[in-house]
């Protein structure tokens, strides 16, 4: 990558979080190319490459004769504001494939030191399961999902699962809190998930992930 490449995309990064932080608002004229130039302290190249990548991906619209806007349909808000408010299906979706993916890499890469993470939380949810404990169950069952994230090897992965964790609290807590019914019921399908990955199967740890999104209602 060139300079004038490396230097692009800092600006591009930039302006996108001056967006997502509301400094420029959807439909708003951004500065002019003089301006941008002092703001980041780059050459008129590197502003234009930056414009015309982000004019490509929609984010920004140049006008002619008048300037560039950011887009009326830009998405300004966080990607975990985005998750808080989508419903449990659009997110089941979501995290099914991010799952199939994950336990796939998880079978294939773990080691003694992560299969040791998993099993510890899987003895926590159980744990917590006979003594009736919803919220020390719930953080259990996160943890290890988060440990077969983290078991994959994929950092982008395991960043992009934590960002669900948020939405799967807030999931839990709104079923019934007084019942750990849930939870005991696919325990089962969870200690089969930990055998699966600890195998090394990849279609027996896929299936029994599957059958866990099944009976995530």
């Amino acid at each position: 990558m060139d300079q004038t490449s490396k230097l692009s995309n800092r600006v591009i990064n930039a302006i996108q979080k001056d967006i997502s932080q509301g400094i420029y608002k959807p439909g708003q004229k951004i500065p002019t190319e003089p301006e941008l130039m002092v703001q980041y302290a780059v050459g008129r190249s590197t502003i234009r490459e930056a414009i015309k990548t982000l004019a490509m991906s929609g984010v920004l619209r140049v006008q002619q004769g008048s300037g560039t806007y950011v887009s009326e349909t830009v998405q300004t808000e966080s990607l975990d504001q985005r998750l808080r408010r989508a419903d449990f299906e659009e997110i089941n979706q979501v995290r099914r494939m991010l799952d199939y993916e994950i336990v796939k890499l998880a079978a294939q890469h773990h080691t003694k030191a992560s299969l040791a993470e998993m099993k510890k939380y899987l003895d926590l949810r159980k744990k917590a399961i006979l003594e009736q404990r919803y919220q020390d169950c719930m953080e259990a069952d996160i943890a290890f999902h988060t440990a077969i994230a983290k078991a994959s090897g994929n950092h982008v992965l395991a960043d992009l699962y934590r960002s669900f964790t948020a939405v799967i609290r807030d999931f839990f807590a709104k079923r019934d809190t007084e019942s750990i019914s849930h939870f005991a019921i696919s325990h089962h399908l969870h200690e089969q998930l930990y055998e699966a990955v600890k195998s090394g199967n990849v279609k027996l740890s896929r299936q029994a992930m599957e059958d866990i999104l099944d009976n995530n209602y």
